[in-house]
């Protein structure tokens, strides 16, 4: 039998939903007020109204745009959860958390000219914070990756396409220059000294923060990040928060010479680009979320321990009590999880590998 409900309880209930809906959102409010918080420029912290906001310590963002980003730069970001075409789970502890839109970064930096920086901006992809670029000439918009101590208002400019005196940086310059250059010079530039290291491009290009110049342009021992791997390729190295890496030799032609932060040293060409600086929101190694549900806002799914599971679901699992079974640590498909070696092949542009316990 269908049971009739007075139309007041209707009300009643709804009004009642509506007001805890309303009292959780103002709690929220009350949280973040400035009365709660306090950002002294390099953290943020809240006075512990709850637990989870005793220990939670973010890195300052005081100085980045408020609003929203550029929507011409972005693009919707489409989540799979972690799941493929099959539906099946290949990624583990991915799914959940708030809506995102990529934005488009340009790491190849080939636009000539000086670009002024309009803002310093939050990016949700990624540890480090982006810079708005308007190009003085043309008015185009792009995004780059913000180093360090960049303020708006300042001028950048890219030299990976300029020309100076019939020498250019151009991918058809260079393959021209590569031609002309016998293998010989090629294997004796080298093994050349620095002090007869040609000066004239490093001469006529500008050393500061946020410009962007082929290796062969940089005077030896700079600070750079978003360095290429290939030339006049996009930046792929050093791009977290805080990274840098040091040139520690560069030559006309052949290859150059970087120190990562990890202490591997490798080579790379010397027309692949690179940017002066670190980059930005160096404090970040030293956040701390203090809760799990703020995991669960950026994506993150719990992640359960080997032992506490089944003995087909994992090599640590079953057994009584926390048994291992008498297993070294090792990955749920059998890998070995601590100094086990599953490198095959040794990378030839290496020269010295990151110092290992």
């Amino acid at each position: 039998m269908l049971q009739c409900v007075p139309a007041g309880a209707v009300v009643a209930r709804t009004v009642l939903s509506m007001a805890s809906k309303s009292a959780s959102v103002v709690a929220k409010q009350l949280v973040h007020t400035p009365r709660n918080t306090k950002d002294d420029g390099q953290f943020k912290t809240w006075k512990p109204l709850a637990p989870t906001l005793r220990q939670r310590r973010m890195a300052s963002r005081k100085d980045l745009h408020k609003g929203g980003p550029m929507r011409e730069l972005t693009v919707a970001k489409r989540r799979t959860g972690g799941r493929n075409n099959t539906g099946r789970i290949t990624c583990r502890h991915r799914g959940g958390g708030m809506k995102r839109r990529i934005r488009l970064v340009d790491f190849k930096r080939t636009e000539p000219g000086p670009q002024q920086v309009m803002r310093l901006e939050y990016d949700p992809g990624r540890t480090a914070h982006i810079a708005l670029l308007k190009h003085m000439e043309t008015g185009k918009l792009s995004y780059i990756l913000a180093p360090s101590k960049l303020k708006p208002g300042a001028v950048v400019q890219s030299y990976m396409r300029a020309k100076f005196d019939g020498q250019t940086t151009t991918p058809e310059g260079a393959a021209q220059e590569e031609a002309e250059t016998s293998e010989a010079e090629a294997i004796a530039s080298l093994f050349r000294p620095k002090a007869e290291l040609s000066t004239e491009l490093t001469s006529k290009v500008i050393v500061e923060t946020g410009n962007c110049m082929p290796l062969k342009m940089i005077p030896i021992g700079t600070k750079i990040h978003s360095i290429g791997l290939h030339p006049f390729g996009r930046g792929q190295l050093a791009r977290s928060a805080g990274a840098s890496a040091q040139l520690l030799y560069t030559a006309p032609t052949g290859l150059a010479q970087i120190k990562l932060m990890s202490g591997e040293v490798r080579r790379i060409p010397v027309d692949a680009c690179a940017t002066i600086g670190q980059v930005s929101n160096t404090h970040h190694k030293h956040e701390t979320l203090g809760s799990a549900g703020a995991r669960r806002r950026r994506g993150w799914r719990p992640t359960v321990r080997g032992t506490a599971m089944n003995t087909h679901d994992h090599p640590h699992g079953g057994g009584r009590g926390k048994s291992k079974g008498n297993k070294h640590p090792r990955s749920p498909w059998g890998k070995l999880a601590k100094g086990g070696k599953t490198r095959l092949k040794v990378n030839p542009l290496v020269v010295r590998g990151r110092p290992r316990r």
